[in-house]
């Protein structure tokens, strides 16, 4: 008789009846807007200085990117994209955008030889970040390119 009560007391549960449980304990969350956001103290950022554009990346420790802008993404049109008040207004479109994820010391990696460099390097450690180090990963030719053949008269 033991036996009979153990097996009743034990309730079957099928993979899909579990499946379905899960799905409406995430549609409950989104519905309460529970969504909880992973917080990044610490992270990289890469700025691209072109002569025709900036871009600026905020990444994790990992490199998943948090969020991104560019001077073209924000308006900015022709020779105005490169200049230095374009990289300032872009550091600020992309700390907006990584606020939520609590983001406080950056290791910045800056590319490029555009007018932006210093710009926003400067424009990052005033929005809030700290800066823990700044590092040139601009790339330099070693032998260049294929030279022209000698022109034959």
């Amino acid at each position: 008789m033991t036996d009979e009560v153990k097996k009743e007391s034990v309730p079957k549960v099928s993979p899909e009846d579990s499946a379905l449980d899960a799905g409406v304990a995430a549609d409950t969350a989104k519905k309460r807007g529970k969504k909880s956001k992973r917080q990044v103290f610490r992270g990289r950022a890469s700025v691209q200085c072109t002569y025709n554009n900036t871009i600026v990346t905020l990444t994790d420790q990992n490199g998943a990117v948090l969020g991104w802008s560019s001077s073209g993404h924000l308006g900015f049109k022709g020779a105005k994209k490169s200049t230095p008040y374009a990289a300032t207004q872009v550091v600020a479109d992309v700390t907006e955008k990584v606020k939520k994820y609590g983001l406080q010391e950056l290791d910045v990696f800056v590319k490029g030889v555009g007018s932006g460099r210093e710009a926003s390097v400067r424009a990052l450690s005033n929005n809030g970040f700290s800066l823990l180090s700044i590092k040139d990963i601009t790339s330099i030719p070693h032998n260049g390119c294929r030279p022209k053949r000698p022109r034959r008269i």
